[in-house]
């Protein structure tokens, strides 16, 4: 149980399991945002009274049953104050439920599915943008890059709805750039080898293909690449957002396109807390590790999470909601701005990259 002279937070996370890598440069991140604020003399809660970070987390095991019994534990039992939430889409829709049950806001950093923000639930807010902005703008950037290439094809997973609502962005972006068709193709959950995804590549002869789906399908896909139809030109996949993707793949990455939700050598104005260089570096010691965007996103919700409890002044979770609807604010990872009644965000930007020669070169924007 916490006391009056911290701020405890608590949080469900991966540390085993399927999302075990994502989960863990989470954790990382948050720990580096206790750090730094601790090191700060706490947060600033009322009458400059400041609070030091106390974290207390449980390993989900990357299931959705450990998570909910998890957040029951940090509600219930170690009656925290502030509830961040789980890495995936799947185990932060399965704890959202609770924490709505609780009137408990849950920081959202981890799950990006548009679907969570679906429900009008007042317990959300969401930090990183949605799952449809991921390759939005793809279809813009190959219209004035490649605009011979016209035939997307998007592979995405039939488990969840955080693979579908990437391809409805796709979808809804080829709608206004002329003259492209996309073919959607559910991938099972289940799959456990690729021979049928092959043989629906020839059958349908793309010329952009589009993964989307879980991080170790998108390996296993892309080690097929050679055998791929000549026809196709241009790669996107969603886990070449993260240094693991080209530490895997080596040279099978190269050239392939994928969604970011920050990259260290883009910079905003008039930010509030450390820099992307000081977060690099600091990061870089703390875990000897380089950071991904989970990371950077989980330490930048600390920091929206601390303006929003200096300005409401209280640790009151309605209060906190409320002025997290009202505030607009530019971080080292973007923009924080949420939509006031479904705590989505709409205000950060995705990035597009490409992997070249092992780097990642953040590519200029297209469209909103």
């Amino acid at each position: 149980m916490c006391n009056k002279t911290e701020v405890a937070v608590g949080l469900s996370i991966s540390l085993t399991g399927r999302f075990r890598l994502q989960g863990q440069q989470a954790l990382q991140g948050i720990q580096l945002w206790q750090s730094y604020i601790n090191a700060q003399g706490g947060i600033a809660v009322r009458d400059g009274e400041k609070r030091s970070v106390r974290l207390i987390w449980y390993d989900d095991r990357s299931q959705i049953r450990f998570a909910r019994n998890n957040v029951f534990q940090l509600l219930r039992e170690d009656q925290i104050d502030v509830l961040l939430g789980p890495y995936s889409s799947s185990l932060t829709m399965a704890v959202v439920e609770i924490a709505e049950e609780h009137k408990k806001v849950l920081w959202n950093y981890g799950g990006s599915s548009d679907e969570i923000f679906s429900h009008g639930r007042r317990s959300l807010v969401g930090i990183a943008s949605p799952a449809s902005d991921y390759l939005r703008a793809l279809p813009q950037w190959l219209a004035e890059e490649s605009p011979t290439l016209t035939r997307i094809c998007v592979l995405y997973s039939d488990s969840g709805t955080f693979g579908w609502q990437v391809a409805r962005g796709i979808l809804e972006s080829v709608l206004v750039v002329a003259g492209q068709s996309v073919e959607l193709v559910p991938i099972n959950s289940s799959l456990e080898n690729y021979d049928t995804i092959l043989r629906t590549l020839f059958d349908i002869d793309p010329e952009v293909v589009v993964l989307a789906v879980t991080f170790p399908d998108e390996l296993g896909i892309m080690r097929t690449r050679q055998h791929w139809p000549s026809t196709v030109r241009v790669v996107a996949a969603v886990a070449a957002g993260l240094g693991d993707f080209s530490a895997e793949l080596a040279q099978i990455a190269n050239g392939v396109l994928g969604p970011s939700q920050w990259e260290p050598g883009v910079t905003f104005p008039n930010i509030a807390g450390p820099t992307s260089d000081w977060f690099l570096d600091s990061f870089q010691r703390q875990s000897g590790k380089t950071p991904d965007y989970i990371a950077a996103g989980s330490f930048a919700t600390g920091l929206v999470l601390t303006e929003c409890i200096r300005q409401a002044a209280s640790l009151d979770d309605e209060k906190l909601r409320s002025t997290a609807s009202d505030l607009d604010c530019n971080t080292f990872y973007g923009r924080f701005r949420i939509d006031s009644r479904t705590g989505i965000q709409t205000g950060h930007r995705v990035l597009l990259i490409r992997w070249q020669g092992g780097y990642k070169v953040v590519l200029p924007s297209r469209s909103k």
